[in-house]
């Protein structure tokens, strides 16, 4: 569906009146693995790493994890200022790169981080069970494979169900580009193999909310392959798939979608308590 510039000026990054006053600290570059991990290896100490910016004196927060984009072989973690002063802890994550490494590594650093989160947030004044996944392009591609195959986050004894929410940005739903390569595998060739997140649609998953760019200015196929998703998990019965495609916007589209995770991030809280 498309959503004109118009409406997203409408929904704007619209914060709550209370977070004008709060106050936020970050915490940089804490290594998410284990110390025997980190001094096992140079490369996981130097890029296994995360900031948490988080409001203080503040309890019972969302958190969104952001995994940075870069094709899995390049890129380095930021908090856009979108994200900021919005009521939301942001854990910006940083993971191996190809070609130092190949897949599933990238994959696991990402869960090591979902896991870190869930392990020590609470003790930052947020809510664990309001952890939500995100990113853009590979880090889409990271927050959808997280949080749809859940043999990644079951070593660190997390349910992938225990993530509030999947709101991955122009996202690979198929076996991302990099992935491809290391195998020879032409860039035309779409691959739904086990490191796509496509072979991974079940009913019973967080829900999910996708964006992407226009169809017609994004990078091949993408917007086609995150309806397909989005497709195949209402076929199965997932209640809570969305999709929209920003009208105008090519795969650089993080400024009009900030508002939309912000907003995807609010609705999925507010269902959550009144459940409750």
């Amino acid at each position: 569906m498309k959503y004109l510039l118009s409406f997203l000026l409408l929904i704007g990054y619209n914060s709550l009146a209370q977070t004008q006053e709060t106050e936020y600290e970050t915490k940089q570059n804490i290594h998410y693995y284990s110390d025997s991990i980190n001094q096992s290896d140079a490369y996981i100490s130097e890029r296994c790493v995360l900031d948490v910016y988080y409001p203080e004196n503040t309890a019972g927060y969302p958190t969104v994890v952001w995994f940075h984009g870069g094709g899995l072989t390049g890129g380095n973690k930021h908090i856009d200022e979108a994200l900021r002063q919005q009521g939301v802890a942001v854990v910006a994550v940083n993971y191996r790169l190809y070609p130092k490494v190949k897949a599933p590594i990238y994959i696991e650093d990402a869960a090591a981080a979902v896991a870190w989160v869930f392990d020590n947030i609470n003790s930052l004044g947020g809510d664990s069970t309001q952890i939500f996944a995100s990113g853009h392009s590979a880090g889409g591609y990271l927050a959808s494979m997280i949080g749809l195959d859940k043999r990644w986050l079951e070593p660190h004894s997390i349910d992938a169900n225990q993530i509030a929410g999947l709101i991955p940005f122009s996202g690979h739903t198929i076996t991302h580009f990099t992935v491809r390569k290391e195998r020879g595998i032409p860039g035309t060739q779409p691959i739904v193999d086990d490191l796509a997140p496509l072979y991974h649609v079940r009913a019973d998953a967080p829900p999910l909310t996708l964006i992407t760019g226009d169809r017609e200015l994004e990078l091949l196929g993408r917007y086609e392959e995150n309806a397909y998703l989005m497709r195949m998990m209402k076929v199965v019965g997932h209640p809570d798939t969305k999709l929209y495609e920003l009208d105008g916007y090519g795969h650089g589209m993080t400024e009009p979608a900030y508002p939309l995770l912000l907003k995807e991030i609010r609705r999925i809280a507010t269902d959550t308590t009144a459940l409750e």
